[in-house]
């Protein structure tokens, strides 16, 4: 199927649902949530029923997202027949397993390359900034007119997946997807007051005990950052407000990969990596059973802090020296 009648066949599916369960990744973001919301708004305004999952809360700095308090833990009952999937590389993202798709026709829209195409119609474009790209072209054929709680929406999601535009999935397409968004009449002071100007002190906290454990390796080229589960108890942060620590470690001058451990169980660690400008992060997670996008991406592992730490760094160790060029 061309990429022309995957979207004429996506759009057809979502309008003739009657209503349709959205699902986001653990952990969320704000390409995550809000792309899963602008999809929502746009649905019900077509008059679809709409349900949002996630198997974790809205983190405190996301909550002004339109629509964000209607994000539910607790899977729609009962079950739409179309579930659409929104920024997730696989069902282990979601906290589900094959089986709850089953008698489902499920929609994958996700700009991750390591996707893993588990739904019946997968919209991935891995050149995308943002998941929100997709979606608003999506919002944009289905016809419906991008109002202001839309655009809050994908404007954040947009902002946050590009680093603010900094990083290298930032596009001329993006620049131009999101001046759309900004002519819609966006309160910009108030979105970036909210994502970027309000740290809880816990999340400070936490960047302190992390920048703690700053270690660099290969030369200054790398840099290690862990976090212990007392860290988070000390300092009375939440895992999702870890999200984002890592690039104070990528900030460095020299550092071409940053690594962020976290103890988030006995023997569960979660690693989030960032490179600069050349070495690819997912080919390092997917070593790990994880995956993501060249310059960020992620894994779990069920070892030690020490174990994972030295198998992570040992991976990308010999990543950097195979070398640019290779």
């Amino acid at each position: 199927m061309n990429e022309h009648s995957l979207t004429a066949e996506i759009i057809a599916i979502l309008r003739k649902a009657p209503s349709v369960a959205l699902f986001s990744h653990v952990s969320p973001d704000g390409d995550c949530l809000g792309s899963m919301l602008a999809i929502g708004l746009a649905l019900e305004s077509l008059g679809k029923t709409v349900t949002f999952f996630n198997p974790d809360p809205v983190p405190a700095g996301l909550t002004f997202l339109p629509g964000a308090e209607r994000v539910q833990q607790v899977l729609p009952q009962p079950k739409p027949q179309t579930l659409v999937f929104v920024d997730c590389t696989d069902l282990r993202r979601v906290s589900l397993t094959p089986d709850y798709l089953r008698d489902s026709i499920v929609v994958n829209i996700d700009h991750h390359i390591s996707n893993q195409r588990f739904g019946h119609f997968n919209w991935v474009d891995d050149q995308a900034s943002a998941c929100a790209e997709i979606v608003l072209s999506l919002i944009n054929q289905l016809g419906v007119t991008i109002n202001r709680d839309i655009a809050t929406n994908l404007y954040t999601a947009i902002v946050t997946d590009s680093g603010c535009f900094q990083y290298s999935n930032t596009t001329a397409n993006t620049h131009r997807l999101t001046a759309e968004l900004i002519e819609v009449g966006l309160n910009l002071a108030l979105i970036h007051h909210n994502i970027f100007d309000q740290k809880p002190l816990a999340q400070v906290k936490l960047l302190q005990a992390a920048l703690n454990t700053l270690e660099l390796r290969a030369g200054g080229r790398l840099a290690v950052m862990s976090l212990t589960l007392e860290d988070f108890q000390k300092s009375g942060a939440q895992q999702e407000l870890s999200e984002g620590l890592v690039n104070h470690a990528r900030s460095i001058q020299g550092v071409e990969v940053a690594v962020l451990l976290k103890e988030v169980g006995p023997q569960e660690i979660k690693i989030g990596l960032r490179s600069n400008l050349w070495l690819n992060v997912n080919e390092i997670a997917a070593q790990f059973g994880g995956g993501g996008h060249k310059r960020a991406a992620g894994c779990t592992l069920n070892v030690s802090l020490a174990e994972a730490k030295q198998g992570v760094c040992q991976a990308i160790e010999e990543g950097l020296e195979i070398g640019r060029d290779h």
